[in-house]
């Protein structure tokens, strides 16, 4: 017992007194809290209808105590840690889904473009019942992610329940290879430079930059940061730094004076200041609420969408391990936007508030019809004069955003037609 003890009191207090600039005298109260956890572990051990090792109990343990903290801080295992350090590289296996907790019940803050959950319909502020037949009532959610993980090819069910339905929907999802292409670039009138950001990975500020020196000649730009949610804080402020030339971006401050942080804005680092506009909805969070909100109180882009997400916290991961290989993310600050307000539970309001869906008011066949007619009559009477038609593939340009995907698209449509009116502005 005594050993069980010494190891119990060693791994809490490393835990709780990890931070080299936290230096805390061991009370006898102190100490007296150690005893009373070390005896609920030893209870445990020794009691417990099932017969759990000691490093389980204590993994459950720290577990238990990161889950009551708050909604963003966990414990991660061997396995856990892992898989966030390959998601950070912009590869990883899964579902491709970005989960958080609202109001205590499992939400998709969004799913990732271009994966098997978008394909399959998961939508941004879905509230997840059960994975498989488990119930994600008291559920955490590096549970959830780690059931919805496997191996690539296998199938999963997920319960989910949507604003809008009678009833909860059950969505099976194919897992697979998730490569996030966080950055994709598309052009509009040829003028307009849209970009889309789908999550901050490592890679995301290099790539803005490569798209931004290949398309020199915009005069605007249209920022799409719906259903991202979030990611690298470090690229956020780089993102952020491409845009604006001076002031503070971002800050931060917690408990410990030495988690109080100021990020500011270089000129040299900016590489555009034509007219901006950017694109948010409930399923922006954390790191696109960052970009998002420093760009709105910069006045430097008009947002347009709906209120994002609300995560403004701040997370540090501190290894516990002496390999390294286990961490505990902990919540030690609150972001705080250059106007010096919260985005914590409150998220961004947009300066235009624009719903998703089609345009009012346009048919669906108003574009597609009318062009392929034309184009027909056309090749018809080309033919009566002898002419030889040379067909080519008919592939849609996945580097243009053509009228029809704009009118498909209302936040697009209102964003685009803001846009010219702040280019026009700039002219005269």
């Amino acid at each position: 017992m005594n050993k069980f003890i010494i190891m119990s009191v060693l791994i809490f207090s490393t835990i709780l007194f990890s931070k080299e600039t936290v230096k805390e005298e061991i009370t006898p109260t102190k100490l007296e809290s150690f005893t009373k956890l070390q005896t609920v572990l030893f209870q445990i051990k020794h009691v417990y209808v099932s017969d759990l090792k000691y490093s389980e109990i204590v993994d459950k343990a720290i577990a238990g105590v990161m889950n009551e903290l708050d909604a963003h801080s966990a414990y991660m295992d061997k396995k856990a840690y892992k898989a966030m350090n390959t998601q950070m590289k912009g590869e990883f296996g899964g579902l491709g889904i970005v989960i958080g907790m609202r109001d205590g019940a499992l939400t998709v803050i969004s799913p990732i473009d271009d994966t098997p959950a978008k394909k399959a319909g998961i939508q941004a502020g879905d509230i997840i019942l059960k994975i498989e037949d488990k119930s994600t009532l008291k559920m955490t959610i590096d549970e959830a992610v780690s059931i919805m993980r496997g191996k690539p090819g296998t199938p999963i069910d997920i319960t989910i329940v949507r604003k809008g339905e009678n009833k909860p929907l059950k969505i099976n999802i194919v897992r697979g290879i998730i490569k996030v292409k966080s950055v994709k670039a598309k052009t509009i009138n040829k003028d307009i430079l849209y970009l889309r950001i789908s999550s901050f990975d490592n890679n995301v500020a290099d790539l803005l930059t490569k798209e931004l020196k290949k398309h020199k000649n915009t005069t605007g730009i249209v920022l799409d940061l719906r259903n991202n949610p979030g990611g690298s804080l470090s690229q956020a402020i780089k993102t952020v730094d491409i845009f604006v030339d001076k002031g503070v971006i971002v800050s931060q401050k917690g408990r410990e004076k030495l988690d109080d942080k100021s990020y500011s804005a270089k000129a040299s680092n900016t590489l555009t200041r034509v007219p901006m506009v950017v694109l948010v909805n409930g399923g922006s969070a954390s790191a696109s609420e960052i970009v998002s909100g420093a760009l709105q109180d910069h006045k430097r882009a008009i947002i347009i969408g709906e209120n994002t997400f609300g995560k403004g916290s701040v997370q540090a991961l501190l290894p516990i391990v002496p390999d390294r290989s286990e961490a505990i993310k902990l919540t030690i600050a609150r972001y705080y936007l250059p106007s010096g307000r919260t985005i914590q539970a409150k998220g961004i309001v947009p300066d235009i508030q624009s719903y998703s869906g089609k345009v009012p008011g346009k048919k669906d066949d108003e574009f597609s019809i009318k062009e392929k007619d034309l184009k027909k009559h056309l090749e018809e009477e080309l033919e009566k004069t002898g002419t030889k038609i040379i067909k080519k593939d008919n592939k849609k340009d996945d580097s243009v955003i053509s009228e029809e995907m704009i009118f498909n698209d209302n936040q697009l449509k209102t964003g685009i037609d803001v846009l010219k009116a702040l280019i026009l502005t700039q002219k005269k």
